[in-house]
């Protein structure tokens, strides 16, 4: 440990100068003995680390030196050295295993570090390589009941669970269960449904390609299109906007895209935490004189400044400044940002007619030019002002880079999908790059990120509950039966059926539905009421202690397992953020004899349910996947000749009609929208609160209680507040305040014990992590049109935890 410390805190330090505040050597000692024990089964979880915070500066710049540090650390933490060596020379590779953390890009075979990952990315695979199990022991100990009162943290570092377990009706532990009998059990539930539509099959983007095009077959040759997933609560206002506007769904640029780009607009996201090695595409952009707009309301230690652990500059040099400009808008201001910033285009256009905006494109290739124009220029400065927290002369200052700008690109996340008002400002960015024909050509055009590995390739391989009928049609025309058209439920919607009784079933495949989800006391309810529940996971968590009249945990190869079936062994495919098709190939020996694959799974539970009809070879698809392949080939565009495509070191990138000037639009252009500004403000006495990612954390699971470049450590039952918010309310940095959320019909939401923290949040705002505060999102409040739920503007009051009252 000393060793660690001392690297740690002399990779901490600038060249030159001290190490930053907040390096505590002691944390970390509690922390790492915490990690030997297991977390030590008799801790009564999240409840012990709220008096452990302590605070210091954020910091002003990420990764370097102790990125390494923290990953190393971590990795040998769960495993061997050796098998911490075999999973990190893998991750990312050409013949290796793609990392089921986000979905950033890897550049081409060729140009990629033989260390293609980042911090997070190391952490993630260390965390499903663990040397850690779940046996059926470890059910025995624990009653569901405990489990269930155990944190996110610590039934994660439990391990990797190794065998089928069922939990009986009426019964307190979970006991192993046969392969077969699991199956069987599960296949009666779901014949004896009074309809297909009483079934939910939901996934998260860990779900590779073909096991992916496989359980949206089942469930469509079942008979329903109830196809859930995570996109429905992050990046579905971002479907819904760019296919109205575009004609497609995903984004238009490539990695190259973003290394020639004049100028980058990052809003509403955090690369140096969930998607790390975007830093180092910024850090190629700013080196070819590229600029750097960043939108965000809390100021990202990556995107102020990057130190690339792979170069000397990252390492004993400063590193690269990644925002030319920073600027420090309010929770849900991005809608009024991106409409002052067209309202300077259109005017600039009007006092030199030709000189500003791209007509040729705008004539040739858009519609609704001007009705857009005449609903834009009806803005008004003092609600931009207002709704934006920014100043007029920030927003020149940001004209002036753009009409300086050839080609533009804006890249977000969830800062800009999880408001009520999401579809409309995504609809408003493609009307920013559409002015100055940033849309179909190098350099220029839309990036959203997608946060996890494979959420993208899953929805290009049908599971969408509102997938196109062409698709329907091929589908049932290569397996010969009839696809059902009715729309499914998304994941908000199949909270609501569970909870309504309309939905009896539930099927999760990889993901932690029960805390991905808003209203955890609604969810729970919600699965509670299902006659079954049954798991297709790696690793314990929440989910697993949530359960039906009957509950199934089912086991499964982690990415990082080698495949091996009957026709040999099985490589499987992911498609990026970019669009990038590559294969994926576990190299590490599965973490026990009796776990199966999801295409195994999925395949076996198929026969049992559907028998001989239809006409789908779910035998020869569980013994080569090639098999899958050749038939995705003939069903989803783009994938002709999928096997010797993917065969190709790096493998192949989808066609985007986009970049041809193509919009599979009613009106075969792009479209111009007029969206209704949205000024969010919270009544006197409240705030506008976010949810957020801790640094040490990927979606549900945080690795650890810290959050480095925030400088917070010891606790994640913390909130954030600017520090003249918290004289206003009367409160003291440090105090231990509830958070109840307040609603427009009235009702309340409440999380309990968190540790007020002074920070350079926009006035009027705070922030906290999630899962903890997803109770404080009601299932009711969602974007419109998206059903995407509004994690990002909710309107809390702060009571003081020991008198519940209101100040």
């Amino acid at each position: 440990m000393r060793d660690f410390d001392a690297i740690e805190a002399e990779a901490e330090a600038e060249p030159g100068g001290e190490p930053e505040a907040g390096i505590e050597a002691e944390a970390y000692e509690i922390e790492a003995d915490e990690a030997e024990a297991g977390l030590r089964a008799d801790s009564p979880g999240e409840e012990r680390d709220r008096d452990k915070l302590s605070v210091s500066a954020p910091k002003t710049w990420a990764t370097g030196a102790p990125a390494v540090v923290h990953a190393l650390r971590y990795a040998l933490g769960q495993t061997s050295p050796k098998r911490t060596a075999l999973t990190l020379l893998n991750i990312n590779q050409a013949k290796g295993f793609d990392c089921p953390g986000c979905a950033w890009p890897e550049p081409p075979a060729g140009q990629r570090h033989r260390n293609e990952y980042c911090e997070n990315g190391a952490k993630h695979i260390s965390d499903e390589a663990t040397s850690r199990r779940v046996t059926a022991e470890f059910f025995r100990r624990y009653s569901v009941d405990e489990l269930s009162r155990k944190s996110d943290r610590w039934l994660n570092q439990q391990g990797r669970l190794t065998e089928p377990m069922v939990l009986r009706e009426g019964a307190e532990h979970y006991e192993p269960i046969g392969w077969d009998e699991a199956l069987d059990l599960l296949a009666r539930e779901l014949r004896a449904l009074d309809h297909p539509d009483e079934a939910l099959f939901y996934t998260s983007g860990r779900l590779a390609n073909e096991p992916a095009f496989l359980l949206q077959l089942f469930a469509r040759a079942f008979g329903t299109n109830n196809l859930p997933d995570c996109s429905n609560m992050c990046h579905e206002s971002s479907g819904s906007a760019l296919n109205e506007t575009l004609g497609i769904g995903k984004g238009s640029v490539s990695l190259d895209d973003l290394y020639d780009a004049d100028l980058v607009f990052v809003v509403g996201q955090n690369p140096g935490t969930n998607h790390p090695r975007m830093l180092s595409a910024l850090e190629e952009t700013k080196r070819r004189g590229g600029r750097v707009v960043a939108v965000n309301p809390l100021p990202e230690a990556g995107l102020l400044r990057f130190k690339h652990p792979q170069k000397a500059r990252g390492v004993i040099g400063r590193g690269t400044d990644i925002a030319d400009q920073f600027l420090q808008i309010r929770p849900g201001g991005d809608l009024a940002l991106f409409q002052a910033l067209n309202l300077l285009l259109v005017e600039a256009e009007d006092k030199e007619p030709g000189t500003v905006l791209d007509r040729e494109f705008i004539d040739a290739h858009t519609t609704g030019y001007d009705a857009f124009a005449d609903h834009i220029r009806t803005t008004s400065w003092d609600d931009v002002l207002r709704a934006t927290g920014l100043s007029r002369d920030e927003m020149e200052q940001v004209h002036a880079r753009v009409l300086e700008s050839r080609s533009v690109i804006v890249c977000w996340a969830m800062g800009l999908t999880q408001h009520k008002h999401g579809v409309p400002t995504i609809r408003e960015v493609v009307n920013f790059l559409l002015l100055r024909g940033n849309i179909g050509r190098p350099g220029a055009g839309v990036c959203p990120v997608r946060g996890h590995s494979n959420v993208q390739g899953d929805r290009t391989m049908g599971i969408w509950e509102r997938v196109p009928q062409p698709f329907l049609d091929r589908l049932g025309r290569e397996f010969r039966f009839t696809a059902p058209t009715a729309h499914g439920l998304d994941s908000v919607d199949s909270i609501r059926a569970m909870r309504d009784g309309r939905a009896r079933l539930f099927v999760g495949v990889a993901g932690n539905f029960v805390r991905a989800t808003p209203d955890s006391a609604a969810t729970e309810r919600a699965l509670r009421n299902c006659r079954l529940t049954a798991h297709i996971s790696t690793k314990l968590n929440r989910s697993h202690a949530v359960c039906g009249r009957t509950a199934l945990i089912l086991p499964t190869l982690g990415r990082s397992d080698r495949d091996v079936q009957t026709g040999g062994e099985q490589f499987m495919t992911v498609e990026d953020s970019m669009s990038e098709v590559h294969t994926t190939r576990g190299r590490l020996a599965p973490a026990s004899p009796h776990l199966l694959s999801e295409v195994s799974i999925i395949s076996r539970l198929a026969r049992r349910v559907l028998g001989e009809k239809p006409d789908i070879p779910w035998e020869e698809f569980e013994a080569d996947y090639d098999t899958v392949r050749d038939r995705i080939a003939r069903v989803v565009d783009g994938f002709e000749d999928f096997n010797a495509r993917v065969r190709r070191p790096g493998g192949f990138r989808l066609p985007n009609p986009v970049n041809s000037k193509v919009f599979r639009t009613p009106s075969g252009k792009a479209v111009f929208t007029a969206n209704d500004f949205t000024l969010l403000e919270a009544p006197e006495g409240h705030l506008v609160l976010q949810t957020l990612r801790s640094h040490d954390q990927w979606n549900t699971i945080p690795y650890a209680m810290d959050d480095r470049y925030r400088g917070i450590k010891g606790s994640r039952h913390i909130v954030m507040v600017n520090p003249a918010d918290l004289a206003a309310l009367g409160f003291a940095d440090g105090t231990l305040v509830d958070l109840v959320s307040v609603w427009s019909d009235g009702s309340e939401r409440r999380a309990d014990g968190f540790r007020v923290v002074g920070y350079p949040t926009p006035p009027g705002s705070a922030a906290a992590y999630y899962p903890e505060t997803n109770v404080l999102v009601p299932l009711d409040s969602v974007a419109d049109i998206s059903n995407t739920p509004t994690s990002k503007s909710v309107i809390v009051r702060l009571e003081r935890a020991a008198e519940r009252e209101p100040v």
